[in-house]
């Protein structure tokens, strides 16, 4: 099944390409702006005295371009492009130049001050594809500190659970605020690489993650894993917002997880479903 079908994202991206207003922070690796299918795109990069904000169409870094173009690619293009209208904030925390479904990583330290630049900028949803490293009690904390900040702005946080086929959780997937993304097949069945526990499981999302082509400085490239799903869900709640722009985080998190629905129990958490959510939302939002 085609990815966009498989979370119901087709008839919510049918009524919006979202709006400029709807702030996205990307925190990830550079993106190439100069890319034909993201030059129209609403990006405006936070500028970082560690890494580059964007790079050129030929530069050999991937990863932050692949998950643009999930998110603001141009519609009918080879990418996903779910919400091309919504504006998308780039604060890099890594240059990175290996493979495609690698997960790349950064510090917590890096984390935490690249969660508040995006804060600072208005950003009212992150996503999180990344994996962490060196960590310490002090960086660990320093992260939930700048979660704990976004919780309190009202900032959604969407975050890659991990690819390492673990069962557990991390500094970020265990945060009650944050949405951590399993990646799934095209069947709706979570891959085996995906990391998993009861906080993935209560509070997270499936998303599809597997072969999901999308943009690169070369021009375009498939790639797996949690990082591929992770613009899913930030791309319907992006759309779920632009048409709900007066919900309040609480209400638009409520809606795209459907907490309140069920009890959930299992370490496997549901498959993305954005049409319910929007049909959840028009309900109870004027």
């Amino acid at each position: 099944m085609n990815a966009l079908d498989l979370v119901t994202l087709p008839p919510l991206m049918q009524l919006t390409s979202g709006r400029p207003e709807i702030k996205i922070g990307l925190i990830d690796g550079p993106v190439a702006i100069a890319h034909p299918e993201l030059i129209q795109a609403n990006i405006q990069p936070i500028v970082s005295n560690s890494v580059t904000s964007y790079v050129q169409a030929n530069s050999t870094f991937q990863h932050g371009t692949l998950v643009a173009g999930v998110l603001c690619g141009q519609r009918n293009s080879i990418a996903p492009a779910i919400c091309p209208d919504c504006t998308v904030l780039v604060r890099p925390v890594f240059t990175d130049r290996s493979r495609a479904d690698r997960t790349p990583s950064t510090t917590p330290e890096n984390l935490s001050a690249a969660i508040l630049d995006c804060l600072a900028a208005g950003a009212q949803i992150l996503n999180l594809s990344v994996a962490l490293e060196q960590l310490s009690s002090s960086g660990e904390s320093q992260l939930e500190t700048a979660l704990d900040q976004a919780a309190r702005q009202g900032t959604i946080v969407v975050a890659a659970a991990g690819n390492q086929a673990a069962i557990g959780s991390s500094a970020i997937t265990r945060h009650p605020w944050v949405i951590p993304v399993v990646a799934c097949d095209r069947q709706g069945h979570p891959t085996s690489y995906s990391n998993l526990g009861s906080s993935v499981g209560r509070r997270g999302l499936m998303a599809p993650g597997q072969d999901i082509t999308s943009l690169t400085g070369q021009g375009a490239a498939s790639f797996s894993g949690t990082s591929a799903a992770t613009p899913f869900v930030t791309g319907a709640i992006a759309l779920l917002w632009s048409e709900f722009p007066k919900a309040s985080a609480v209400a638009v998190k409520s809606a795209i997880t459907q907490t309140g629905v069920f009890q959930r129990t299992t370490i496997i958490p549901p498959l993305l479903n954005a049409w319910e959510a929007y049909q959840s939302m028009a309900k109870v939002v004027v």
